[in-house]
């Protein structure tokens, strides 16, 4: 029997939307990198590297999880690169991503004599983000260089451009970026080889305008003649899994709060930090259904609350707990805050059996600290 909590990853859903990812390189001609910072369970690079070009790490360590365990394109930004890592990053990675002129001339001389192909990341600053801390174009953002800063008399052996400005969003909002991009930018791109139109691109969610987005790929990639790369994490593992917990106690104070053996701070943040809650299978808003709850965290952190839910029975001590799309932003998040235990990771295979594919205990805790 599996052990709460877990997350449990949907390898039908995950190659669903994969599928859907592979569709959109052939119809536009562009390469879909896959964002470790937002997707990294490595069990599942086996189906993921069939359908993906790659990998976009945000630092060495990334870098080198892309590079042992995807086996792939490996293209790697971070907004610093330290003295002793750089070397090993150029010496495992595609492209090279730096966020400001000083880095790239910092260790212009080193990459040069890499392997690499060599990129900066620029700031178009317009964004459409919901939420400021996830805006990456917001104001006095220390994120890629801005038209200001900009100075085209650096650009002799830079071969591409990277920008990132969305968040969960469409090709309507990728439009208006691109459209800033070019206004700022436009005179310097014919220059170049490639573009990474960075993450955020909500692809897989229902709803999603594809067919624009192919469009606004081949346009672009016509109008300049450059290869275009996209980056996404989240769009990759979309509802593709769940993080399943377990009712410790029920006590009442004004309300039932069911207390779980999960945290919303160490396993779920998005739900404290985002605009984001979470969907409970069996479950609606507070008050819809008969017996409402307050689901609540195993931490002694006050806050450590991911909602009020409503269900149709009333829950008892010993009940599963299903959050719905759980796979991204989440692993990648995990603390061991209070000495949470880890969940232990899942992938339910195609012909439905499940497999444990990774188990965490008290000696991931005690590594930690």
């Amino acid at each position: 029997m599996l052990q709460t909590p877990y997350y449990l990853l949907k390898e039908e859903k995950l190659e669903e939307n994969l599928k859907l990812l592979e569709y959109i390189q052939e119809q536009s001609g562009a390469k879909i990198l896959l964002a470790l910072k937002g997707f990294a369970f490595t069990s599942s690079f086996d189906l993921v590297s069939k359908y993906l070009q790659g990998c976009c790490a945000s630092g060495l360590y990334e870098a080198k999880l892309a590079y042992e365990e995807f086996k792939k394109e490996v293209h790697t930004y971070s907004p610093a690169f330290k003295e002793n890592e750089i070397d090993e990053i150029l010496s495992i990675s595609n492209h090279i991503i730096f966020n400001s002129f000083n880095q790239w001339q910092k260790y212009k001389e080193k990459a040069l004599k890499a392997d690499v192909s060599i990129g900066l990341r620029i700031n178009p600053e317009v964004s459409a983000s919901p939420k400021e801390i996830y805006n990456p174009c917001g104001l006095n953002s220390r994120l890629g260089i801005t038209k200001k800063e900009f100075k085209p008399e650096l650009l002799r052996e830079v071969d591409g451009f990277h920008f990132h400005a969305l968040c969960e969003q469409g090709s309507d909002e990728l439009e208006l970026v691109l459209n800033a991009f070019e206004k700022n930018f436009g005179e310097y791109l014919h220059e170049l080889k490639w573009i990474n139109f960075g993450g955020g691109h909500h692809i897989t969610k229902d709803g999603y305008h594809v067919k624009k987005l192919i469009k606004l790929i081949k346009d672009f990639k016509n109008k300049y003649d450059v290869k275009v790369y996209l980056e996404p994490g989240e769009a990759v593992g979309w509802e593709s899994g769940v993080l399943v917990a377990k009712v410790l106690d029920i006590v009442d104070n004004g309300m039932q709060i069911a207390i779980l053996d999960t945290s919303a701070e160490a396993h779920m943040p998005d739900t404290i930090i985002m605009p984001y809650r979470s969907e409970v299978e069996g479950a609606k808003k507070a008050g819809v259904n008969p017996y409402t709850y307050q689901l609540a965290g195993n931490t002694c952190l006050a806050g450590d609350i991911m909602g009020n839910y409503s269900f149709k029975s009333p829950l008892k001590i010993g009940d599963e707990i299903i959050f719905k799309d759980q796979i991204h932003y989440t692993i990648v998040k995990n603390t061991t805050f209070n000495g949470i235990k880890l969940p232990n990771l899942v992938i339910e295979r195609k012909d439905g059996t499940k497999e444990l594919v990774k188990e965490f205990g008290y000696e991931e805790y005690k590594r930690r600290v």
